[in-house]
């Protein structure tokens, strides 16, 4: 095979390539029929299942989830995400099954009652909305954002930015499609979508699809003043969902938000809006030394912040203390029902007083197990 392809002519050979990348493992396929029946043994028949699947993968290369499959094998691959720590109620994943979507204007609408679903008064629910797979006869649908919600950041000419400066290189691509942006510090950025076929869609967010919570200080009136607000619904729209050797190229999900997501990192990095030193000088520390320990100051009075806006909103939130107890409680239960629970130590403990948290004195399965979100080659 491999020789055939180095002879055919460069564009022809990376088009055989790319149908053979979609085309199903079926051993993946296997593997994941007899996990599915393995936890819920009340579905039954799994020998003709697994002779359906056979069956269909050797005609078309591939072959079709039911419901019960897609829902188990979205749920399993939030609870086989080693980056993240909210993995306890991984049961109560509300999967949307969007297969049948294959237009981009399509995909945008979807994307659009996701987060109008999922985001609901405040109160976020787990959600994950899975469009059309890859296949050997066409790939899926992609979502070219990180996530379904971002801010735009504006390069000036004189090399500093306004806004995210993660994002530069997507507000970039985003005006380039006819995108105009405000030029503001919080400006939400468009969906930009590339259909199995064709050019990319760009699609403009809805205000009622985002819910933002301006920050405020429990003690510090003059925070407000600082103008910084986060969005409520963290839904990653660059991850592959992989399923028993089909993967859905398009499939956002979310869950909700850790405080220092916002607060340690969003907000405090300074690759991003790095707002450290600005809270530490209206605190009226110390900078000139960091044996003042100036950082740490501000950055616990930021994440107080971010906190205490959520909840003043009724926007649900945890805080990186709770969520590592959780953590450990699912693990433990995972270990009881005798699976492996991975987890990258890294991730797992907070970018706020690690070893504060229980999370931080011990060490995890570093395996990487399916079905899984991966991101794409």
């Amino acid at each position: 095979m491999r020789t055939w392809i180095t002879n055919l002519r460069p564009f022809d050979a990376l088009a055989v390539q790319a149908v053979l990348e979609r085309t199903t493992d079926l051993r993946e396929a296997e593997r994941f029929i007899r996990l599915f029946h393995a936890e819920n043994p009340k579905a039954g028949g799994m020998t003709a299942r697994l002779r359906d699947v056979t069956r269909d993968v050797a005609r078309r290369g591939t072959y079709t989830h039911t419901y019960e499959e897609l829902e188990f094998g979205a749920r399993v691959a939030w609870r086989n995400s080693n980056r993240c720590i909210g993995r306890l109620y991984w049961r109560s994943l509300k999967v949307r099954d969007r297969r049948q979507v294959t237009t981009a204007e399509g995909v945008a609408l979807e994307c659009v009652a996701h987060l109008r679903e999922a985001t609901g008064n405040g109160k976020i629910r787990p959600t994950v909305t899975v469009l059309p797979p890859d296949t050997p006869a066409r790939p899926g649908p992609r979502i070219l954002n990180d996530q379904l919600i971002r801010y735009a950041g504006y390069r000036n000419r004189d090399g500093s930015i306004v806004g995210d400066p993660r994002n530069v290189e997507l507000t970039e691509m985003a005006k380039a499609l006819g995108w105009s942006g405000r030029f503001g510090r919080f400006d939400v950025l468009p969906l930009i979508i590339q259909p199995s076929m064709g050019d990319p869609l760009m699609c403009n967010l809805p205000g009622d699809a985002v819910l933002e919570v301006p920050l405020v200080h429990p003690e510090y009136p003059w925070f407000e003043e600082l103008g910084l607000r986060w969005h409520a619904v963290p839904a990653i729209s660059d991850m592959c969902l992989e399923i028993g050797g089909i993967c859905y190229p398009c499939a956002p999900f979310n869950g909700w938000y850790m405080g220092t997501e916002i607060g340690a990192r969003n907000l405090a990095d300074t690759g991003r809006y790095d707002q450290l030193e600005v809270v530490a000088d209206r605190l009226g520390l110390d900078t000139s030394t960091e044996r003042t320990l100036w950082r740490d100051h501000a950055l616990v009075e930021l994440n107080v912040a971010v906190l205490y806006s959520f909840e003043q909103a009724g926007v649900t939130m945890t805080d990186h203390h709770t969520e590592s107890r959780r953590f450990l409680t699912h693990l433990a239960r995972e270990e009881q029902a005798g699976r492996v629970c991975p987890a990258d130590w890294s991730w797992i403990v907070p970018p706020l007083s690690g070893s504060a948290t229980p999370v931080f004195h011990r060490y995890y399965d570093t395996r990487v197990l399916t079905p899984a979100f991966v991101h794409h080659r």
